[in-house]
């Protein structure tokens, strides 16, 4: 029904990360960083998706697309670097407004940031690339993994997505140490993403022959029936972290951000188990 190997788990891994990256950086709020991490985490997950394809069961479509995400991943990410000095114009923005209300109120002109508004910014809009060369080897990957297509074909791109987006969610929260003027919106947003994609992953996995085929005893887990059930269990538990994630972000004390990251941490664990639980049944 379906092949789960390391190589196409890390390959959608690193797609949904660069994908849902672009999602935060079109924003032009995060700083610099964030994107160098970004790039070179799930550039380096590529990278170890190709090695990994050749190591177990090769094919040839999907190790070389893995290895094209990793070099557009590092071109992108060399060309922020070398447009370093132009910053991110909405930080700027928020760090001038800031600068100059505490100079009214207090008298203290503080310096200003070193950024060169002349130059030319960083184009977010190269954040698409990787990601999307890195869709078409899952896509190299479904159809060589076996099953219908179709079906293969909607679980491996809807669970790069699914695993993108919770995971970004996670490591942005994260950021927030490093950028603590940084506003909510960009979090939230990768939140509800989380809570977007949710239906789309249980709804592929459930598709015949899937995990209802668990419950109905058609397809045997070799634990009665066990781990449907507790595939049944991280589902809920993601979309119900999710809720609680987004009420956390309500609050208006800067900890509710790190409460939020929290949360995330427990919803990276509950999204891998409704994603790779149902694949190593499926694959059985």
């Amino acid at each position: 029904m379906i092949r789960l190997d390391v190589a196409t788990l890390l390959l959608q891994w690193a797609t949904g990360g660069l994908a849902f990256l672009w999602v935060t950086t079109r924003r032009r709020e995060v700083g610099l960083g964030y994107g160098w991490l970004m790039r070179a985490t799930f550039g380096l997950m590529a990278l170890l998706a190709a090695l990994a394809g050749r190591a177990s069961h090769p094919d040839a479509a999907r190790d070389l697309l893995a290895l094209a995400t990793t070099l557009a991943a590092g071109g992108v990410l060399a060309v922020s670097i070398a447009r370093r000095r132009a910053g991110v114009a909405g930080q700027h923005a928020v760090q001038e407004r800031r600068s100059a209300r505490v100079a009214a109120m207090t008298g203290i002109d503080r310096a200003a940031p070193s950024h060169d508004s002349s130059l030319p910014e960083f184009p977010p809009a190269l954040d698409l690339v990787a990601p999307a060369v890195g869709a078409l080897a899952c896509v190299a990957a479904a159809l060589d993994a076996g099953g219908p297509p179709p079906l293969a074909i909607a679980r491996t791109l809807v669970g790069a997505a699914f695993l993108g987006a919770v995971t970004d969610a996670m490591l942005l929260g994260h950021w927030y140490l490093v950028q603590p003027g940084l506003a909510r919106g960009p979090l939230l947003e990768l939140v509800r993403w989380v809570g977007v994609t949710w239906p789309f992953e249980v709804l592929v996995l459930l598709v015949p022959t899937g995990m209802l085929s668990v419950w109905s005893g058609a397809v045997d887990d070799g634990w009665k029936g066990m781990l449907g059930w507790f595939w049944a269990a991280c589902a809920l538990t993601t979309i119900g972290l999710v809720v609680v994630t987004r009420a956390a972000l309500r609050e208006r004390q800067y900890s509710a951000v790190m409460a939020a990251t929290g949360l995330l941490y427990l919803a990276i664990l509950t999204a891998f188990g409704t994603d790779l639980v149902a694949r190593a049944v499926l694959s059985a």
